[in-house]
């Protein structure tokens, strides 16, 4: 069986990589850096969002919540889909600087809705 707690820090440990690593690359965006074309900055975003993912999911197993059974979880379901378009248009898909900067703070918004909504189990946590 596997431990709750493990994973909840896992899952934890990779919500705080991957906002600081969205954050770094916005960054980079933004000034142009070449260190955006790294090889590594391509991989281990994807390798850490899988495994977020993963964790999640593991998560909601052992509570035995699931999204459109739970609406919390419906709702972090739906801001993560947010989040990830926001993030490609902020990151590769927006054909403007404004556009991508825009795209940027919206995504980084939704990563806040996402975390209050984790930590309250509230669909509108601020409510």
């Amino acid at each position: 069986m596997i431990d709750y707690n493990l994973l909840k820090h896992a899952h934890v440990a990779t919500v705080t990589i991957t906002f600081v690593l969205f954050v770094t690359r916005g960054f980079w965006m933004w000034f142009e850096s070449p260190r955006l074309q790294a090889k590594w900055v391509k991989i281990l975003p994807h390798v850490n969002d899988t495994i977020l993912l993963a964790s999640g999911i593991g998560l909601a197993v052992l509570l035995g919540q699931y999204p459109f059974v739970n609406g919390w979880l419906t709702a972090k379901l739906l801001a993560l889909l947010t989040y990830i378009a926001l993030g490609t248009i902020a990151l590769k898909r927006g054909k403007t600087k404004p556009v991508r900067l825009t795209a940027f703070f919206l995504a980084l918004a939704v990563l806040a809705y996402l975390v209050a909504v984790a930590m309250t189990h509230q669909v509108l946590p601020w409510a």
